[in-house]
C-alpha cells in the first residue's frame, strides 16, 4: 500500500448496500478489502474496483480478528471500516418467532457489529486512527414488526455512540447510517410480504433510497470531510421518518398546497 493510500475494509460487501459502497469508495481513492461470507461475490466486486476480498463471518470474533491480522501484515494501515453485514427476518408475532433465528439475527446484526468494532478499533488505535462508520437501520428508531432486527439495529446506534467515546482521543471517528427501504436486489424480493404495497407514496420523497445515495452518506462520514463528526447516526431513509405520523391524516401532500 502506498504511503497516502487509505485502506478500507468493507464487511458485508458482496452484495447490496455494501458493495455500492465498495465501489464509490474505490472511486474515492480507498484500496477496498472486501469482506463477506459469499466467496464468489467477495472475489467479483474485489475485482470490480481492484480491491482484495477475504469471507469472513461477523458473527465469529475469532475469524474477524484473524483477518484484520491478515489485512495488516498484507497492506498494512487500516484507515476505515464499514460494518455493513446483516441478517434479516420476515415478518413475526413475537410467540411466533422460532428462537433459533431470533438469536442468528440479533447475533450477526448486533454482535458481529460489535466484533467489527472491537477488532478494528484497537488495531487502528495502536496505528494512530481511523473511521468506522457502522450500517444500522431506520427501523432502530422506532416501532416495527421486526422483533429481532429493529432492536438489534437500535442496538447499534447506542454502541456506536459508546465507541465513539470510548476510542475519540485516540483519534478514531465512529459513525452510524440508518438507511430506509433501499432498492437493492434482497429487499425487492423481500418487499411483498415485508411493505405496503404504495411504500414509495409513503416516504416524504415518494421514492424509495438507492443504494449509491447510501453508499455517499457512508463514504462522507469515513472521510476528512467529517472530521468533527462522531457519535452520529445518519438517517438516509427518503424521508420515511418524517413522513410516518402523517398517515393518520391521509399521508404526506402530493405537491404544494395540498394537505
Amino acid at each position: 500500500m502506498k504511503q497516502d493510500e487509505k485502506l478500507g475494509v468493507v464487511v458485508g460487501g458482496g452484495n447490496g448496500i455494501g458493495a455500492a459502497c465498495c465501489k464509490l469508495m474505490a472511486e474515492r481513492g480507498w484500496r477496498v478489502a472486501v469482506v463477506d461470507l459469499n466467496k464468489d461475490a467477495a472475489e467479483q466486486v474485489a475485482a470490480e474496483v481492484g480491491g482484495v476480498s477475504s469471507v469472513g463471518d461477523i458473527s465469529d470474533l475469532a475469524a474477524i480478528e484473524q483477518l484484520a491480522d491478515e489485512r495488516e501484515r498484507e497492506h498494512g494501515r487500516i484507515t476505515g471500516l464499514v460494518a455493513a453485514a446483516a441478517a434479516f427476518q420476515d415478518k413475526y408475532a413475537p410467540d411466533e418467532f422460532l428462537m433459533d433465528l431470533w438469536r442468528r439475527v440479533v447475533k450477526v446484526n448486533f454482535e458481529g457489529t460489535f466484533n467489527a468494532n472491537r477488532v478494528f478499533s484497537s488495531r487502528m488505535a495502536r496505528a494512530g486512527g481511523g473511521s468506522i462508520v457502522n450500517i444500522s437501520s431506520i427501523v432502530g428508531h422506532g416501532s416495527s414488526p421486526q422483533h429481532a432486527y429493529g432492536p438489534a439495529k437500535a442496538a447499534v446506534i447506542n454502541m456506536t455512540k459508546n465507541f465513539a467515546a470510548q476510542y475519540g482521543k485516540s483519534n478514531i471517528r465512529v459513525n452510524s447510517v440508518s438507511p430506509g427501504a433501499v432498492l437493492v436486489p434482497r429487499v425487492l424480493a423481500r418487499a411483498p410480504g415485508r411493505y405496503a404495497t404504495d411504500i414509495d407514496s409513503q416516504m416524504a420523497l415518494g421514492r424509495r433510497v438507492q443504494p449509491n445515495e447510501i453508499a455517499e452518506g457512508v463514504e462522507f462520514l469515513l472521510s476528512d470531510k467529517a472530521s468533527a463528526i462522531t457519535g452520529v447516526d445518519l438517517m438516509i431513509d427518503a424521508g420515511w421518518a418524517v413522513a410516518n405520523s402523517w398517515h393518520i391524516y391521509g399521508g404526506v401532500p402530493d405537491g404544494p398546497g395540498t394537505v
